[in-house]
């Protein structure tokens, strides 16, 4: 379990935690505790947004700032994994040629345009919800992830994060996981108890989908295609968290 805890640490945050055993038992652990990780890194993010708004910065300006906490305390690496994805499925080619494409270090304009989509719709909704529902979405994000290393998905790769996480997970971690982050979810937004854990299904359906088509086109999962299932499953429960019926 301590083995497994820093290991989710030093992979979803820039803590400078010493690093313990690192292999697959290690891996289970620490993919079923990153929505706990995620969690933190949203009180964190969802604290400067909140805190920014109430000295008087303009609600944009909030969001903007919290967004680029959000990439300083992960290194950026699920941005990166965003872009690189992006790439390689936007490229039309699949297996080794698409996994080349996501290896390079430039950024194609599929990946510009993800980046751009992604890091805007996180701002303006950081810029306005409160407090819970950036560390419900933050932990959601992190869910997609112990969904994507679920036992029976493959590494699209022999080395590499991917194959060391993937199929990882068992049910009973993944159940106890989700239901941990509906509940969190439900104070999420005020006076709607029902629209954080809506929102928590419908960011892992989304990143479920991406997933889904990566191991189509891919052959299985690869560290970049988690980084891009936490932007993508983090930014449609900040959007689902803003919405007003």
């Amino acid at each position: 379990m301590r083995d497994g805890l820093r290991l989710a640490l030093t992979t979803f945050t820039v803590l400078p935690v010493r690093a313990g055993r690192v292999d697959r038992p290690a891996a289970a652990v620490a993919m079923a505790l990153a929505p706990l990780v995620g969690a933190a890194l949203g009180a964190a993010v969802g604290g400067a947004a909140v805190g920014l708004r109430a000295a008087g910065a303009p609600p944009l300006v909030a969001g903007g700032a919290a967004v680029a906490l959000a990439a300083l305390l992960t290194r950026g690496l699920h941005l990166d994994g965003l872009a690189d994805t992006a790439d390689g499925l936007g490229s039309y080619r699949s297996g080794p040629a698409a996994l080349e494409i996501m290896k390079r270090p430039d950024i194609g304009p599929f990946g510009v345009a993800a980046l751009v989509a992604v890091l805007l719709l996180q701002a303006a909704s950081l810029a306005t919800v409160p407090w819970p529902a950036a560390v419900a979405a933050f932990a959601t994000g992190r869910l997609a992830v112990t969904w994507a290393c679920r036992r029976g998905v493959p590494a699209a790769r022999p080395d590499g994060l991917g194959a060391l996480v993937a199929g990882t997970v068992g049910w009973p971690a993944l159940t106890v996981a989700t239901a941990a982050v509906a509940a969190l979810a439900v104070p999420a937004v005020a006076g709607r108890p029902w629209q954080g854990p809506l929102a928590v299904a419908l960011a892992l359906a989304a990143a479920l989908l991406l997933v889904r088509h990566a191991v189509h086109r891919l052959g299985g999962v690869t560290g970049d295609v988690l980084g891009a299932a936490v932007e993508a499953s983090t930014t449609v429960a900040l959007v689902a968290l803003t919405l007003r019926g």
